[in-house]
């Protein structure tokens, strides 16, 4: 008898059976701080409970809540709402839906147990997550960074920001969140230094959740003033179209999953990594080995063979048992390509 608490497919195997369902996914996403007296257990439910809607995707599940985007069949939004309102703190929770939909954004399900839902490296036991800034509509998110009394920060990483953003906004160089949070709060004390306690400070990310986290961890280092794009861009492109408001993201919304990114404005506000031309498109280096994440234009990923230096396309030209050689005893992780810059 399978397991139903672990994939049964592999990723072709679910591609192809995508592919023969014929049925259109929606792409969302959501998030809820709550207190999770068993993380385990509740993770169990979940899997069992979203794999028989046909759910793909990737959940963090924690002590203090729940983190998800995935995907699903858009016959079984319905359904999959219902199983979200049967348990009591996810009622009601707003989906965010995806700008630009692929059936295959997501292939896998995965429900994992973290310590927390966002990584945030922070130590502090005083520090309450409950306690965040206001949340601001599209509308009124508009008309207070139109001011010259706000700063914008964009909480997302430097990877996501190059691609996208509202002019203006502060963008902190940083990879990950549990990184940014010092860096911002160092540049927002240089920033706001003179100015008195009339400044605001805005905060906006990908979907809420981090910027949910950092208003309440600057209200906690004294801040005052400190507001939060309500449901991040996903929800603010929502509002913008819905009530006919001004767009004032420019370029690509970046994405966890294989979409990668969703065009919010026709602005290209990035260049290739490799050649320095208008591009937004995003890549894994070919080369198994290096694998970072860089920007490259079609015109580089042809004469690149998709990889992010000679060196790399030297090694994809190796036969596959030489790559694998070269791979042995290599640890796999995570790395993004940052220009050098001075």
């Amino acid at each position: 008898m399978s397991d139903p608490l672990h994939n049964r497919l592999s990723a072709p195997e679910r591609t192809k059976q995508i592919d023969a369902a014929g049925q259109e996914r929606i792409t969302l996403s959501f998030y809820k701080y709550h207190r999770i007296e068993d993380p385990e257990g509740f993770r169990d439910r979940l899997f069992e409970g979203f794999g028989k809607l046909g759910v793909l995707g990737r959940i963090y599940v924690a002590g203090e809540g729940i983190n998800a985007q995935l995907s699903l069949p858009a016959l079984r939004l319905d359904e999959f709402r219902q199983l979200l309102d049967s348990v009591p703190f996810l009622k009601g929770v707003r989906l965010n839906i995806a700008v630009e939909h692929d059936n295959k954004s997501f292939l896998k399900l995965k429900v994992k147990v973290r310590n927390r839902i966002v990584a945030d490296g922070i130590e502090d036991g005083d520090f309450d997550a409950a306690k965040v800034g206001p949340h601001l509509n599209a509308r009124a998110f508009n008309e207070i960074i139109s001011g010259q009394d706000t700063l914008l920060v964009d909480v997302r990483n430097h990877y996501e920001s190059e691609i996208g953003y509202f002019q203006g906004a502060l963008r902190p160089d940083v990879d990950t969140f549990r990184e940014s949070l010092n860096v911002i709060e160092n540049e927002v004390k240089g920033k706001l230094q003179g100015e008195g306690e009339s400044m605001n400070l805005v905060l906006y990310c990908t979907g809420g959740i981090r910027c949910e986290k950092a208003s309440a961890y600057f209200l906690h280092k004294g801040f005052r003033n400190v507001y939060q794009l309500e449901g991040g861009i996903i929800e603010y492109l929502r509002q913008v179209k819905a009530e006919g408001l001004v767009n004032k993201f420019m370029g690509k919304n970046f994405v966890f999953d294989e979409r990668m990114a969703e065009r919010i404005s026709e602005d290209v506000v990035s260049s290739c990594h490799l050649c320095g031309s208008a591009s937004d498109q995003h890549a894994n280096c070919g080369n198994p080995a290096c694998h970072v994440l860089f920007i490259q234009c079609p015109s580089c990923s042809r004469r690149m063979r998709g990889c992010c230096s000679e060196k790399c396309q030297a090694i994809v030209a190796l036969p596959q048992a030489d790559q694998k050689a070269l791979r042995s005893g290599h640890k796999a992780e995570v790395k993004y390509f940052k220009r050098k810059t001075g």
